[in-house]
């Protein structure tokens, strides 16, 4: 519906414009303003016709507006300034947008457009960490917003099995003695993540050690030995199944596990070296490197060991080459630690002349000093952080709720504790540095917690009814007042929100917009009454299509919009 309006006010400003002998062709973009009292969309295409007509932006504006047909669904068209503002006519619009609010809406039109999406991809060598979270709830969002906006999206996690750390943890188990034991309390990629500290430590203390690790690495990509390929494997899947409990705790889940193994076995890896050395780029000094100094990286790629074995960054680049091949689009989603390596897989790729990637880096995140304790005193583990969002959330229900039932507290619990890491983590853009404060992540007035808590209460309110919303019919003399027009125009900008949100990538957009509608629906919930009003049918409609919304919006997020809290 809110295409539709978009649509005819494009088409009411080109007409407009051909009337002042000026066909544009190409998209005209509206806008909206930063205040309501100046309308509700807004186009800047006054400033693109300034230097063309010679005319002051201003001016434009006015001489449009002197030539627009008002568009059905607006009540006036008016200059502001340099900018042409279209006001809508809510008494005509409500009614029929309010119709067009079902569980699929913020759905766009299908796009033809496959995206292999990669997060996560932690190696397999301990539990996921902060940082880790940060890059696989940005991914999983922006997978979910992507679909929303009619694109096709395979997410993957590209899983590190010949990297030198499992080879290491291999090393504990079959030349230390050390073992990982399935029977314990403890989950898996925990005692993983010690058996690989308890092995960092003896090769600090007997740097001979080093060469054993190298044999291992050497023989696993060589294939031949089924019984360490088996054991590589199952270090491997270990640590996978507890970083899955972990993810799917936070409602992560990822379409394919992709085993960089793979691309060595299958000669792909081969192909890209022999390639590059077709290409002209590679030399060689002890190892084979890929020499990028032509385009402006000084430091060169290494492809090949000097016993022959692969690195990480060729397989990576057999890893790109395959998922290009497969999808119109690759999207990584990476710590801004690796800007340098992302650009020589880039120049690399180029060389070869396969697609480059799409690469959205984040900065780090960080918790106050003294917020909350490790058990292993090295780093925050997410499940420690999950477990810690949930005992204080836990803690602020039973302060504000002596009615609800343990399994009721601890179910909201969970809810909001998990919505708060993931919704706190959203909020900001990728570039900027997070540093995790509970208070605000927390906050029922204005986190997480705050637009969950909307939801319920409409939820609360639909049930105090007693009224099937379906069999309810809008007022036909219904005029809607300043707060209930403010909970539509929120409600018509969502599925504008995700269109822009989609195309730059970015999911801050979206937690800024269920802020918005949360505020809105509080607002027009503690000013108007709903039950027992000569409008309650028309009121309980809107808090129906502002509990949908708000539950979509929140699904974006990866977060659950709770019933009761």
């Amino acid at each position: 519906m809110y295409f539709e309006i978009e649509k005819l006010a494009v088409q009411s400003l080109k007409k407009a414009l051909k009337k002042l002998n000026f066909d544009e062709k190409e998209e005209i973009k509206l806008e909206f303003p930063p205040n309501p009292d100046l309308g509700d969309l807004a186009s800047t295409i006054s400033f693109k016709l300034a230097k063309i007509m010679k005319k002051s932006p201003n001016i434009i504006s006015q001489e449009i507006v002197d030539n627009i047909d008002v568009p059905k669904y607006f009540k006036e068209v008016k200059p502001v300034g340099p900018y042409v503002n279209f006001f809508i006519d809510y008494d005509s619009f409500s009614k029929d947008f309010l119709k067009t609010i079902n569980n699929s809406y913020g759905d766009l039109e299908k796009v033809d457009e496959k995206i292999i999406l990669e997060h996560t991809s932690a190696n397999p060598n301990g539990p996921l960490h902060i940082g880790h979270g940060r890059n696989a709830i940005i991914g999983d969002s922006l997978s979910n917003l992507l679909k929303k906006s009619g694109r096709e999206v395979e997410t993957q996690y590209y899983v590190n099995d010949m990297g030198r750390q499992i080879a290491m943890i291999v090393f504990g188990i079959t030349e230390l003695d050390l073992t990982v034991e399935s029977q314990e309390a403890e989950k898996l990629d925990h005692q993983i993540g010690q058996l690989y500290f308890k092995v960092n430590e003896k090769i600090k203390e007997d740097e001979n050690l080093v060469s054993n690790v190298d044999n291992l690495i050497k023989s696993y990509e060589g294939g031949n030995d089924q019984n360490l390929n088996n054991l590589f494997e199952n270090v491997v899947n270990q640590c996978l199944d507890g970083v899955k409990q972990t993810l799917n705790r936070i409602h992560i889940k990822h379409d394919k596990f992709v085993w960089e193994g793979q691309f060595v076995r299958n000669g792909d890896v081969n192909k890209v070296v022999y390639e590059l050395k077709d290409a002209g780029f590679v030399r060689e000094n002890e190892v084979v490197y890929l020499d990028l100094i032509d385009f402006g990286i000084e430091k060169e790629l290494v492809l090949r060991r000097s016993d022959g074995t692969s690195l990480y960054s060729t397989r990576d680049l057999a890893y790109h080459r395959w998922k290009s091949s497969i999808g119109d689009i690759v999207l990584d989603i990476l710590g801004s630690d690796h800007k340098l390596a992302i650009d020589q897989i880039k120049y690399a790729l180029e060389i070869m002349e396969d697609k480059k990637p799409e690469v959205i880096f984040y900065e780090f995140i960080t918790l106050p000093e003294g917020s909350m304790s490790t058990r292993r005193g090295v780093f925050i583990s997410v499940d420690d952080l999950i477990d810690e969002a949930v005992k204080r959330a836990k803690n602020e229900i039973i302060s504000r709720r002596m009615d609800l039932s343990d399994e009721e507290i601890n179910k909201i619990a969970e809810e909001i504790g998990i919505g708060a890491i993931r919704f706190y983590i959203a909020k900001l853009s990728p570039e900027k540095h997070i540093t995790f404060k509970w208070d605000e992540a927390l906050s029922f007035e204005k986190g997480c917690a705050s637009i969950q808590y909307a939801h319920a209460r409409a939820s609360k309110l639909i049930k105090k009814s007693g009224k099937n919303i379906e069999d309810l019919n809008i007022n036909k003399e219904w005029s809607p007042n300043d707060n209930e027009r403010n909970l539509i125009r929120t409600l018509a900008k969502f599925t504008q929100v995700i269109e822009d949100s989609a195309n730059k990538r970015r999911i801050h957009l979206i937690t800024q917009y269920c802020q918005d509608l949360a505020n809105s629906f509080n607002k027009f919930y503690k000013s108007e009454q709903v039950i027992d009003s000569p409008l309650e049918d028309t009121r309980l409609i809107l808090v129906e299509k502002s509990k949908i919304t708000l539950k979509n919006a929140l699904d974006i997020l990866g977060i659950s919009a709770p019933e009761k809290m």
